[in-house]
């Protein structure tokens, strides 16, 4: 389920880093109050209540320092308010010392325990301790003792347990939000039918699972306003529980987001159609129309239905829906004419600020939205959307949002002037061409600027981002661009996120980067730069998250990183020319891609990494040497590990199996040697092994079978492994790219190859071979913390159609098994027959005996099949000709005897693909078959026999003869060929009936052909 709101976000984010930075212990100074003479109001007693309470407090960030001596008034304490200001002494009324979400707020919670003392504050009306961290406590039951208490926020507090029954006694609450405690235990919810005054309550992301009856509960509350219960795994209800109820008349705000609620939903929420203005059922179970009911809603303003399964279009009714000023229907399965769409909502013409209806299906070209005159915000991003942009388009002078990305969208780029106030600009991954306009230069408080994936072309110079001075957020990437900017350009915007990828930068490194001090991340990817990096680009005082200058032909050294970056940055340089050693790297790293490149020297730098974030790490196709160091098991997150194509000798640290979420392990074409080693049965996550072309020995590990079930490619080519292949690699039922060749294997093969599901079944395969990595950026401004997937492309050399070929993107969609250059022995199992979907196998070079299975006809997907150099025998199965994908056949260098079956493809191979098999013959080979040759004909017989044969076939041939040729080949064939074009089943037929003709036309056709030779 996604992440329901930027509040959640943050909780999740205060909770990870809690985990990561337990000691952290940061201060503030006191605010420096003086020690000047003041008259006192608070009271004593409470005075030192709150002094008790502060004690059982864990405050790192100093914000309780003002409680204490320097201030002896407790009413002008941080988070204390006090009534009767007028007179002599005081009472504590409130109480707050909520956190304020930003940035740094995990820093700033208090932590610790919630002493009774404050039951000595026997006034206090409003406490509010939320985004505070209380060690998963329970709430403590003095609360309930609190009775004049009208506001009571503990939300985000991490309480667990059951809410205490002494609630009940909180007769005076108004406001009450234990929101996002998700481990309080609340089985009912009648406790608040004591709470009669409440008009606020938020329980949203309490696990409500269990609570029968909440409609009837929330019902019974005659003030309530608010209702926030999302993410709570309610109950749905039932049509029979939806009844009218007349006590809660007055609510007017709702949140029932990210349950599983169904449509019946509906039936509760329109007893309350005169109140409701805002609604929200986002990402619920919501199917079918939109209901009628929403339209004739007097007092809507706000409806939110995002992430559901609604269809069709927006229902006539919401003509009259004059106050909506927020509409949002994403994620959802509208298929209405976008034009259509926009006709319906005219009725909020006067009103609607925002309006987001991407992830759907809408149709059509942009219609003109400007009758809106008060849109702020529109996003269409995914639907279905084509045309051009349009030019007729009117100004939107409050539009300060606009997302068009993931559409069709063609055409010139548009004249964005008619857009003043716009803020954030997504026209990414459409169809856009030509020029970017520099009517983009005009709008002065654009923040963000995304139009990466299009077909944009052209130069892109100072001038487009002259007046540009907001901007902070600018991609351009995977377009045909050319940045060609003055010399000493200085930009007007300080950029924090910068992606180029795919464009034409180079081949320098672009001056006007000296001009940004600010950015977080910068992706120069496959920009044509060249030569070194320069001095400048080094000594910038960055803090960058993400840096990514792969794909271009720096050949410098590599400078130290580790000052450069902070948080958990994201390193791509690979594909480039780097050379040297690999110098400090950030040691909170989260990815790491430094491949294709040529530094040398070993990995000792690894050890420096101590943050165990490290997710992705490919140091592939490199010089680097020595032993693997036993410091990667410090990387106990990390999913992808390449150190293929090196100079690495040794074996394989046995502390490798402390990566437990490893994914792919690739140490392909090195000099690494020994055992694989039994740490990695740990490892129960991998889905990739490649371990080609390296000296280990030993046997094949029979635990590969019985602990990594969920591998779909192990490769162990080209090593020194002996003994038998363990019958429990059978295990693998997900297995589809097996190769073992080219090492010491002996013995028979198992009997069990029916046990590889996936390559059993003939369907495409659902295993993907590309892999996400969570990139994660910390920005510096209000971005905040974010993350989003980087993909990994998996790839391994595979030999396919007998000649040795490196897979990335199409990997997935191989299945091979090959066992070729051992020693195996024994018969070839009947089971490999059902391998229905294996595309190739390749079981040359060993020393097999017997038959070749006569199931095999049954392998349906089969491209390529080679059994030489072994000791078949007996004959080739007639099945073998019914394998209509076969493109790649040897035979060759067994004991195969009889007659070659006769079809299409079988005669279409060479005759190298049967040679040396003494006593096999047929087409091709030039060996015929007993019974094939005739007594020779004297020439002058023959002679005469055909000259009687062609004059009487010229006989029967007349003019009626070709009329009726004619008539009877239009009508057979556009009778027969109708018929296969409207049937399916007939165009099967009908094909494999061509396909039988088409064999026995070769055959007859070649064997003639003999003949003739033979007469000549």
């Amino acid at each position: 389920m996604l992440i329901s709101t930027g509040k959640r976000s943050m909780q999740l984010l205060h909770v990870f880093l809690l985990a990561v930075l337990p000691h952290l212990n940061l201060a503030l100074s006191s605010s420096g109050v003086g020690e000047h003479a003041e008259t006192i109001r608070c009271i004593e007693r409470e005075r030192q209540a709150l002094l008790n309470f502060k004690q059982d407090l864990i405050d790192n960030y100093g914000r309780l320092s003002s409680w204490g001596s320097s201030t002896k008034d407790c009413c002008k304490w941080e988070g204390v308010h006090c009534s009767n200001h007028n007179t002599t002494t005081s009472h504590v009324t409130m109480l707050d010392l909520h956190t304020r979400y930003d940035d740094f707020s995990y820093l700033k919670a208090l932590r610790g325990n919630i002493s009774p003392s404050l039951l000595e504050l026997n006034h206090l009306r409003y406490l509010d301790l939320s985004h505070n961290y209380f060690s998963e406590s329970r709430i403590p039951k003095f609360i309930g003792s609190l009775r004049r208490l009208r506001y009571l926020n503990l939300a985000d507090c991490f309480f667990f347990g059951p809410i205490p029954h002494q609630f009940n006694n909180l007769s005076n609450l108004r406001h009450l939000d234990l929101a996002y405690n998700s481990l309080l235990n609340i089985e009912n919810l009648e406790w608040l039918s004591h709470l009669s005054l409440l008009s606020h309550l938020d329980l949203s992301e309490v696990e409500l699972s269990k609570t029968t009856g909440w409609v009837q509960s929330i019902s019974n509350l005659p003030l309530l306003k608010e209702l926030h219960l999302s993410g709570c795994s309610l109950a749905d209800i039932t049509p029979s529980s939806s009844f009218r109820s007349n006590s809660s008349v007055s609510l007017s705000f709702v949140d029932l987001s990210f349950n599983s609620l169904s449509s019946s939903i509906f039936n509760w929420l329109f007893n309350f159609s005169s109140s409701l203005a805002d609604i929200d059922l986002g990402y619920n179970e919501l199917k079918g129309s939109i209901p009628d009911a929403f339209g004739d809603m007097v007092s809507l303003t706000h409806l939110n239905l995002r992430g559901n399964q609604l269809e069709g279009g927006l229902p006539k009714s919401f003509v009259n829906s004059s106050h909506l000023q927020t509409l949002d229907l994403s994620d959802n399965k509208l298929t209405e004419e976008l034009q259509e769409f926009l006709q319906t909502l005219s009725g909020s013409k006067n009103s609607l600020e925002s309006l987001d209806l991407s992830y759907n299906l809408l149709k059509g070209p942009l219609p003109d939205f400007t009758k809106f005159s008060l849109l702020r915000e529109l996003s269409l991003f995914n639907n279905a959307l084509s045309g051009t942009f349009p030019k007729y388009i009117g100004n939107l002078p409050n539009l300060g949002y606009l997302n068009l990305s993931g559409n069709q969208i063609s055409g010139s780029f548009p004249d964005l002037s008619v857009f003043p106030s716009l803020v954030s600009l997504h026209l990414q991954n459409n169809q856009l061409n030509g020029t970017i306009d520099r009517s983009i230069g005009q709008l002065q408080n654009l923040v963000i600027l995304n139009c990466a994936f299009n077909s944009l072309k052209g130069i892109i110079s100072d001038a487009h981002f002259s007046n540009l001075s907001s901007l902070q957020y600018l991609t351009l990437a995977n377009n045909a661009l050319t940045f060609n900017f003055s010399p000493d350009w200085v930009p007007p915007f300080q950029l924090e996120v910068m992606k180029f990828s795919s464009c034409k930068l180079g081949p320098r490194f672009p001056k006007w980067l000296r001009t940004q001090n600010k950015f977080s991340e910068l992706d120069m990817s496959s920009n044509g730069i060249a030569g070194n990096i320069p001095s400048w680009f080094r000594d910038l005082t960055l803090r960058l998250n993400y840096l990514n200058l792969s794909h271009n032909q720096i050949n410098s050294l590599l400078p130290d990183l580790s000052l450069r970056f902070w948080g958990f940055p994201g390193i791509d340089l690979s594909d480039n020319l780097f050379t040297g050693p690999i110098p400090l790297i950030p040691s909170n790293v989260s990815s790491l891609n430094l491949s294709k490149n040529k530094f040398e020297g070993s990995l000792s730098f690894l050890c420096a990494i101590t943050g165990e974030l490290l997710f992705y790490l490919d140091l592939s196709n490199n010089r680097l040497s020595g032993e693997l160091p036993y410091c990667l098991s410090h990387f106990k997150k990390v999913s992808i590990l390449s150190l293929a194509n090196n100079n690495f000798h040794g074996e394989i640290p046995g502390s490798i199996g402390s990566l437990s979420q490893i994914q792919i392990l690739n140490l392909r074409s090195n000099n690494l040697s020994g055992e694989v080693p039994s740490s990695l049965k740990r490892c129960n996550m991998l889905r990739i092994i490649d371990l080609r072309g390296n000296r280990f020995t030993g046997e094949v590990p029979e635990w590969l079978g019985t602990h990594l079930t969920s591998l779909i490619i192990l490769i162990l080519r080209s090593n020194e492994l002996n003994g038998s292949i363990p019958w429990q690699i059978c295990h693998l039922n997900r297995i589809q790219v097996l190769d073992l060749s080219q090492n010491h294997l002996s013995g028979n093969m198992p009997s069990c190859f029916s046990n590889f599901t996936a390559l059993v079944e003939t369907n495409k395969s659902d295993a993907s071979t590309i892999f996400d990595y969570p990139v994660v950026i910390i920005s510096l401004s209000k971005w905040g913390m974010s993350w989003y997937p980087g993909s990994y492309v998996s790839n391994a050399f595979v030999q396919w159609k007998g000649q040795d070929q490196e897979y990335g993107k199409n990997l997935r969609l191989l299945k091979t098994i090959d066992l070729s250059s051992n020693k195996l022995s024994g018969k070839i199992p009947e089971q490999v027959g059902s391998l229905a979907g294996l595309r190739s196998l390749n079981l040359s070079r060993n020393t097999l005996t017997g038959k070749i299975i006569q199931d095999i006809g049954q392998m349906k997907m089969l491209e390529s099949l080679d059994l030489s150099a072994n000791r078949l025998s007996g004959e080739i199965p007639r099945g073998i000709a019914d394998l209509n994908f076969l493109s790649v056949l040897n035979l060759s260098r067994n004991n195969l005897s009889g007659k070659i079956p006769l079809s299409t493809q079988l005669q279409s191979f060479d005759a190298s693909a049967y040679s040396e098999n003494s006593v096999l013959c047929g087409v091709p080979l030039p060996k015929k078959c007993p019974g094939e040759e005739k007594p020779a004909e004297s020439p002058n017989t023959a002679h005469q026999k055909d000259k009687n044969i062609q004059e009487d076939e010229d006989s029967s041939i007349t003019q009626g003869f070709y009329v009726s040729m004619g008539l009877g080949f239009f009508f057979g064939f556009w009778g027969v060929l109708g018929t296969v074009l409207f049937n399916s089943r007939s165009k099967h037929a009908f094909f494999m009936f061509l396909n039988r003709i088409t064999d026995w036309i070769y055959v007859t056709i070649a064997l003639n052909w003999a003949r003739l030779q033979r007469r000549l």
